[in-house]
């Protein structure tokens, strides 16, 4: 009973127990083929318990768990521990169905499974030691506003308050940027310490993507030894100090436009998923005044065709910058900037594609749409959050490319 109404009350997570790991022959058999197939048969579980979500502000247990026996995890662990090593078109061809389904779920799902790739950057001492017992982690990565590490004899003690923590309410990991004095001068660190040293604060309470639970986390005096802690600015190029550990350039790809390459799937799918509804609707909405199924109507028809030729636009845009990402890892720093910068402005449209796409489906559907038991004005409150996401702010994106075309330095730390 929290009997301090200015002190949100503590989150009821769901920290894993960690016994649902699949066999090495299990994961050894995991195709991407396989696992988009399974993700395509968790969808109808998944849309049935969207619902349920947005009321508990959270993904279902349920269909959480239903995620992690896929193998939905393994997929950006590198194969020399164990995973799949997948690459960005099989990620997209596995988190689609999700998305099309529950944009909340499949955001949740999305950030954690990519957040197993930014551990890979991590020292060898650091994966070997936590992918050993854990074949995934479960982590929100959480970078501003930073906390602060305090050096101490074998790494730091962490503090701070950190807001946004996608993933947080299923984690068995929490991954953090602190400011901290470190041998060669002040520094942002990446760090990792388990679940269960932090307080989750119950706060998220959204007009959009509201079953996410992106709650806030507080941590105070952990300790994180110092092979749990690494410096923040070399992953901005993809040279983290685990990078060096893999063939695949995968594991050297930038990191923010890899973020924002993971985010922008689950904004497709919401498009995706309300041109499905749109088409349902279609068939049996009939305006008043009118005696006639929309289905029948021109105008009905061209929206949805717009709709659709826009989201398919977008998604190639989005597999495109999946694949240049990759390829951006083998460029020196200076030009890839760049092309990070370029490639935030790309897919800073096809998510203002994919909103506008929903809007243009909403607008003339009819007011009943708006009842919240109809999955398409969740549709339009999820892409209007998703949409609003720093990553995919397009006034930022435009501004820090034309800065680029100029020859002038970028303004924002998120490059």
């Amino acid at each position: 009973m929290n009997d301090k109404p200015n002190i949100p009350p503590l989150a009821d997570r769901r920290i894993p127990a960690g016994d649902d790991w699949l066999s090495k022959d299990e994961v050894a058999a995991l195709t991407p083929a396989l696992l988009t197939e399974r993700m395509r048969a968790i969808a109808p579980l998944a849309r049935a318990h969207a619902q349920e979500a947005e009321q508990l502000r959270r993904p279902v247990d349920e269909v959480w768990n239903a995620i992690r026996r896929a193998g939905y995890f393994y997929q950006f662990v590198p194969r020399r521990f164990g995973g799949m090593e997948t690459d960005t078109d099989s990620f997209v061809d596995a988190t689609l169905p999700l998305a099309e389904a529950c944009s909340s779920t499949a955001w949740v799902a999305s950030f954690c499974a990519e957040h197993n790739w930014i551990f890979a950057h991590f020292p060898e001492q650091a994966l070997a030691e936590i992918w050993k017992d854990f074949p995934y982690i479960i982590a929100p990565y959480v970078g501003i506003p930073p906390g602060k590490g305090v050096p101490v004899e074998g790494g730091y003690r962490i503090s701070g308050h950190w807001k946004w923590g996608t993933g947080v309410m299923h984690a068995d990991w929490i991954m953090v940027s602190v400011l901290a004095e470190t041998p060669t001068g002040p520094n942002m660190l990446m760090t990792l310490f388990p679940a269960g040293e932090a307080k989750v604060l119950d706060i998220w309470r959204t007009d959009g993507m509201c079953g996410t639970g992106s709650n806030d986390i507080v941590a105070e005096d952990v300790f994180v030894p110092a092979h749990r802690a690494i410096p923040v600015l070399p992953m901005l190029s993809g040279k983290g100090p685990g990078s060096s550990l893999y063939e695949n350039p995968l594991y050297r790809a930038p990191m923010w436009p890899f973020l924002a390459f993971t985010a922008s799937i689950s904004a497709l799918g919401t498009a995706r998923g309300a041109i499905a509804q749109a088409v349902d609707r279609l068939s049996q909405h009939v305006k008043i005044g009118s005696d006639a199924t929309q289905v029948e109507k021109p105008a009905a028809q061209m929206r949805l065709a717009r709709a659709d030729a826009m989201t398919m636009i977008a998604e190639q845009v989005i597999r495109s910058v999946g694949r240049d990402t990759i390829a951006a890892g083998a460029v020196p720093d200076q030009e890839q900037l760049r092309l990070r910068l370029e490639m935030r402005v790309r897919l800073a449209e096809a998510v203002r594609m994919c909103r506008e796409a929903v809007w243009l489906l909403a607008e003339a559907a009819g007011s009943s749409i708006h009842m919240l038991d109809n999955p398409l004005q969740r549709a339009v409150r999820d892409i209007n959050t998703i949409s609003s996401h720093i990553v995919f702010d397009v006034d930022t994106a435009y501004e820090l490319h034309g800065r680029s075309l100029v020859g002038l330095p970028p303004n924002s730390l998120l490059t």
